[in-house]
């Protein structure tokens, strides 16, 4: 029964961790899109390394490496390894929960950081080809224009701006439209929590399950 018990688990663990390795992969590779392509170019100034291919590419590979470490640890039996995936998680965890608590407690602040970068890069705009390209794209997809509206636009508004002379700013239709997609959000990120318990508990209980073997078999 131990033996059973600790093949299914061992295989459990090294799929669930197989499907995150290739997550990981896939959020790497359209990071790297971004990157090559500059589809999304620098908003904020006083940041400027924080764009979106390279938040991705960070992401895509935490992600590769605690899966990998995962799926070798689980496929090898591998305690070491086993608990380095286990502590991993629980530091991207708490990580995690900082951060939203962060967000929760300094939103005002950051609000009007926001605000502030926005209105900062929006007088770059035809002085930079990165923060152009970035204005581009969201007033594009989130067919806005400008902060608050066309008024920000000094000269004529910029092409990718609607034709609507009543259209909104951008930094009202992106709040509307993280408010109307909070609660996918918020499901998506609860679900993303509960897989990381989940795969902790997967490691620990194998890690368990190893030691008993051990134990039953005198090793």
């Amino acid at each position: 029964m131990g033996m059973s018990s600790l093949k299914l688990l061992k295989y459990v663990l090294f799929f669930f961790n197989l499907l995150f390795w290739l997550c990981g992969c896939c959020i790497l590779g359209f990071g790297i899109y971004l990157l090559v392509h500059d589809n999304f170019g620098v908003l904020f100034h006083n940041l400027p390394s924080l764009t979106l291919g390279n938040v991705l590419v960070i992401v895509g590979s935490i992600i590769m490496v605690v899966a990998f470490l995962g799926c070798m640890g689980s496929i090898k039996e591998n305690k070491c390894l086993l608990m380095s995936f286990f502590v991993l998680l629980l530091l991207i965890l708490l990580a995690e929960v900082t951060l939203a608590i962060l967000l929760f407690v300094y939103e005002q602040k950051l609000r009007k950081s926001v605000a502030d970068g926005l209105t900062d890069s929006i007088q770059r705009y035809h002085s930079d080809n990165s923060t152009k390209a970035a204005w581009d794209s969201i007033q594009t997809f989130l067919q806005c224009c400008g902060i608050n509206g066309t008024s920000d636009w000094t000269t004529v508004p910029p092409a990718s701006c609607p034709s609507d002379p009543k259209v909104e700013g951008c930094y009202k239709k992106a709040t509307v439209w993280f408010e109307s997609n909070f609660l996918y959000i918020g499901i998506i990120t609860i679900c993303v929590c509960v897989i990381q318990v989940l795969g902790m508990s997967f490691a620990l209980t194998l890690n368990c399950q190893i030691d008993k073997t051990s134990q039953s078999l005198g090793l």
